[in-house]
């Protein structure tokens, strides 16, 4: 017990902690030392306070996260400024986004050389699936692919078994990128296909997120893979710095198997994802397999990441084109999102999605923390006759978060969207279907942090196959769904309420 206790006090994210609350310390306790003795200071601050106000009420952007600091800085102006400087303020340095916008740029050459007559097919055959595919193409640099070959996986026990004998045919290279990995049965089974595929020759490249895996990895994780041949990187490692590109993480789940075979979903590398071990009742959750030419998008994703972690913008892209083109069912186009610019690509596309339905839009999430737009949409589509139904976890991974979640329910359920929660467990899975014609299947909640701050995937698909079993999956979910009603939402007690409504207000910060 002692040991557990003295490591856990020891770890880097409670060591981290600790001298980021003291900077903090500092911080406020320097400003109110210079307030009370120097009262220019205080006049000053405050001057600086009221023009970030009429900054933040005439700048465009989402309203909801405005007010999410505008509450703190009028209440507290001495030091509300200098606070939304620290971390409101989503800018970057010049360096790092001279260097990220320098690869960008370098993949969007590679992108823009693609053949344009799919693009050209689709705008024939559907103007709503090319005015989707035209978006994510010019603000993602992301083309449409064709000869490609798509199946849904889920849950998670499905994808591991799919990945698993994937991984064992690898001839050239194996790319990985997640968010979250942790050593237990799926990892060490994935590990052990690596090591062997390695002694026969194949190039093995691993990228994690620090901070999503900084509680379920050693500190020497990199050293470990790199002394059984594995290139390991690790994305904005984690450091007690007030700055505000640590907010900053990648999401993103990626595996590519000699840049014929790609993964991306919902699901990380840790046992919780195959169900191995109960942490919040069954883990629900999705993800995509492909095989093909539309493979290319997410190899070039992986690329442009590996490439900002070595500050390299070197990159032989075309060295890892895929090789193998697979019967064409329907349109297949893989995309990514990135904090780095002003352009919200996940959030867009399910608008698209939602605010061009005819019939039905179907949504799996675990978190339902909505802006203003979005809260628009869905109940505008709803209000105009389109059956709009969303489901999310009945048991919580965060409870504030979930707390958020509930409390966007009811002016969803008045305006006739169905809410379910899914009652056995937690549900990750982050899927939109509609209309039995369009979905989308990847890495992005319908939150704040995935739609403002993360670096994300997914793959826009049409009149494929898969868009059936998305539209499956949610239904058999459903099953084991419980609907949320009106009655419920009015059920819920003064003091709950006035918690929700509060965290709902600053849910843009969290």
């Amino acid at each position: 017990m002692i040991k557990k206790m003295f490591k856990l006090l020891t770890s880097r994210m409670v060591v981290f902690a600790v001298l980021i609350v003291v900077q903090l310390a500092v911080f406020v306790l320097g400003m109110i030392f210079l307030a009370e003795y120097f009262s220019y200071v205080m006049i000053g601050l405050e001057v600086l306070s009221l023009l970030i106000v009429i900054y933040l009420v005439s700048k465009p952007g989402n309203p909801m996260y405005k007010i999410a600091w505008l509450i703190p800085i009028l209440l507290v102006p001495v030091l509300g400024g200098l606070f939304y400087l620290m971390f409101g303020n989503r800018n970057i340095s010049r360096k790092i986004r001279r260097y990220m916008e320098i690869i960008y740029l370098k993949a969007r050459e590679v992108i823009e050389n693609q053949p344009k007559q799919v693009s050209e097919e689709l705008k024939k055959l559907d103007p709503i699936a090319y005015k989707q595919s035209y978006y994510i193409t010019q603000k993602a640099f992301a083309p449409v692919f064709q000869n490609t070959y798509t199946k849904l996986l889920t849950p998670g026990e499905v994808k591991w078994e799919y990945m698993l004998e994937e991984l064992k045919k690898a001839q050239h290279y194996i790319f990985l990128e997640y968010f979250i990995i942790e050593k237990g049965l799926m990892w060490d089974s994935i590990l052990e296909v690596l090591k062997e595929r390695i002694s026969a020759g194949v190039e093995v490249r691993l990228l994690y997120d620090d901070l999503g895996s900084i509680q379920t990895l050693p500190d020497d994780f990199r050293e470990q893979m790199e002394n059984v041949g594995i290139e390991c990187r690790v994305f904005n490692r984690f450091r007690p710095s007030l700055d505000v590109f640590m907010n900053y993480r990648d999401h993103r789940k990626i595996c590519i198997i000699d840049g014929n075979v790609g993964f991306t979903g919902g699901i990380n590398l840790a046992d919780e994802y195959i169900n191995a071990y109960e942490k919040h009742g069954h883990w629900k959750d999705t993800s995509i397999m492909l095989k093909g030419d539309a493979v290319w998008s997410l190899t070039i994703l992986f690329l442009q990441m590996w490439g900002n972690t070595l500050s390299e913008n070197d990159i032989d892209f075309e060295a890892y084109k895929p090789t193998k083109s697979y019967p064409t069912d329907g349109f297949v186009q893989p995309f990514g999102d990135s904090p780095i610019d002003s352009d919200l690509i996940g959030e867009n596309t399910y608008m698209n999605i939602i605010n061009n339905a005819k019939e039905y839009v179907y949504i799996q999430t675990p978190y339902l923390i909505l802006d203003h737009e979005m809260t628009t949409a869905l109940c505008l589509a709803a209000q105009s006759g389109i059956d709009v139904r969303i489901i999310t976890p009945h048991i919580p991974d965060k409870w504030y978060v979930h707390a958020v979640t509930r409390a966007n329910y009811a002016e969803l359920v008045r305006a006739g969207v169905k809410i379910y929660e899914y009652t056995p467990g937690f549900i990750h899975a982050k899927t939109i279907v509609s209309d039995d014609t369009y979905a989308i299947v990847g890495t992005t909640n319908f939150d704040f942090r995935s739609f403002y701050l993360h670096f994300e995937c997914g793959v826009f698909l049409f009149r494929a196959s898969t868009v059936l079993d998305v539209r499956n999956d949610f239904l058999q979910t459903q099953q084991l769904s419980e609907e949320i009603t009106e009655n419920d939402c009015e059920k819920v007690k003064l003091p709950v309420r006035i918690l929700r409504a509060l965290l709902r207000v600053f849910s843009p910060l969290m």
